[in-house]
């Protein structure tokens, strides 16, 4: 069915447990911070409100609450690459580490560490996150291989059927991403790009393999994503009840925030370091496919682009100096 071990990957998430408690102080503030904005901007259009009719005084309230929602959330647009730079990325650092049975330095915190190991490989939160949406777009890219394939198959309704595969398999890129990007970290590799483009290549060699377990791995998160959704029903309501009239339908989006908030800390890391046994397992001793690495090239842009970049930051070889070749000729008799 699967190749990952639910109970060592539930062992790693506990012995990395300043991160999750990080994650959940992150991703919960973030979930706070649209209540309470949209909560103050529904306060202030009920205010205004307040000099018209009532119902003049209830869409005042609802668009004051909307104009709160869309400012933190375009303060998350512009904040997610440093999330990803010093949370995620972080995290993942540490996991590899514990996944390899590596001893984490003594008297040195998970967070030293695992920012340490990430600046090493990414100097910047910008080249991390630049990388991160090159890869998202060439996994995509594979996905559509996939479907592609099976659209020839001569079944009754397989087109249909390969449009909700498609769109199930978009979303379990959203746990494959920081697998590949796991990689540059395990290989202690200096240059990001490049170790990108060659683990890219190794997934699409492992394809098959990948999409199985990540297509496992999605159902089970978002079933458990579904029941922490009905959990947040009613404190999410009980905000709502709290807040100024014209947001009634405001519970069902904040509890999808804190089932999101939830989600983000721990059923994600979750699994990703379950796609993280299965992909360092499956392309252990394996070399980059000249031939897949051609196929990519030619169904992704994305992938053109990130090999491009890879083949900029190679530094080449030093040429030889001047006359360093000529070696001096052995003395000859007069």
């Amino acid at each position: 069915m699967w190749d990952f071990s639910l109970s060592r990957s539930m062992q790693l998430l506990v012995r990395t447990a300043p991160f999750l408690l990080l994650r959940l102080a992150v991703y919960f503030g973030i979930t706070l911070a649209y209540i309470l904005v949209t909560a103050v901007g529904a306060g202030v259009g009920w205010g205004v409100g307040a000099l018209g009719s009532q119902s003049f005084q209830a869409g005042a309230a609802f668009w004051g609450g909307l104009t709160g929602f869309v400012l933190v959330s375009v303060f998350m647009y512009w904040a997610r690459e440093y999330i990803l730079y010093l949370v995620k990325a972080g995290h993942i650092a540490v996991l590899v580490a514990l996944l390899d049975d590596q001893p984490l330095p003594q008297g040195q915190s998970q967070f030293a560490y695992g920012t340490t190991v990430v600046k090493e490989r990414f100097a910047q939160a910008s080249v991390l996150f630049a990388i991160d949406q090159l890869v998202r777009g060439v996994l995509r890219a594979i996905v559509g291989l996939v479907r592609g394939m099976f659209n020839l198959l001569p079944l009754p309704g397989v087109k249909q059927l390969m449009g909700l595969l498609h769109a199930f398999l978009r979303v379990a890129i959203g746990f494959v991403d920081e697998v590949i990007l796991a990689h540059a970290i395990r290989t202690r590799s200096d240059d990001g790009w490049v170790s990108a483009r060659d683990a890219l290549i190794l997934y699409g060699q492992n394809y098959r393999v990948m999409l199985k377990n990540a297509a496992w791995l999605t159902v089970f998160i978002y079933l458990l994503s579904f029941l922490v959704f009905l959990v947040m029903l009613a404190p999410a309501a009980a905000i709502v009840w709290l807040m100024p009239g014209g947001w009634s339908a405001g519970a069902l989006v904040f509890a999808v925030l804190l089932a999101w908030s939830v989600k983000a800390s721990l059923l994600d890391p979750f699994a990703i370091v379950c796609l993280m046994q299965v992909y360092f397992r499956t392309v252990e001793g394996q070399q980059p496919d000249p031939e897949w690495e051609a196929r990519l090239e030619q169904m992704s842009g994305k992938f053109r682009e990130l090999k491009a970049r890879a083949a900029a930051t190679v530094t080449p070889a030093p040429a030889p100096a001047a006359g360093a070749e000529a070696t001096a000729a052995p003395d000859q008799p007069v």
